[in-house]
């Protein structure tokens, strides 16, 4: 089992910057993705950016260059920061992440919201 706690999130103004971070723990070393996913209502979830252990990474067309992902596997931390926020990225943010087997577990959600 993997328990995962997220911090972050909030309301900003279109414009702004938020910060979202993530700290892993119990089976850690079983991790081998990190990434965050976001979800509206009527939606399916989506991924926004994810790490690997090998150090690639996918970032989201829709926020590329404006949101980076980072993340430390030693540490099982993994953090979003946000900039140049926009109303369309208002969502509740998750975090996920995969262990060998390709189970996933998943935060409890972060609700980012930026009005314009």
């Amino acid at each position: 089992q993997v328990q995962l706690v997220e911090n972050g999130g909030g309301l900003v103004q279109s414009g702004g910057s938020l910060r979202l971070s993530c700290a892993a723990s119990g089976r850690v070393f079983q991790i081998y993705n990190m990434g965050w996913y976001r979800q509206v209502p009527g939606k399916e979830r989506e991924l926004v950016a994810r790490l690997s252990i090998g150090g690639s990474s996918d970032v989201a067309d829709s926020v590329k260059g404006r949101f980076t992902i980072s993340g430390d596997f030693a540490k099982s931390t993994v953090l979003l920061q946000m900039n140049s926020l926009k109303p369309e990225d208002t969502a509740v943010y998750y975090c996920n992440v995969v262990v060998y087997g390709a189970t996933q577990y998943w935060g409890q959600g972060t609700q980012v919201t930026v009005s314009s």
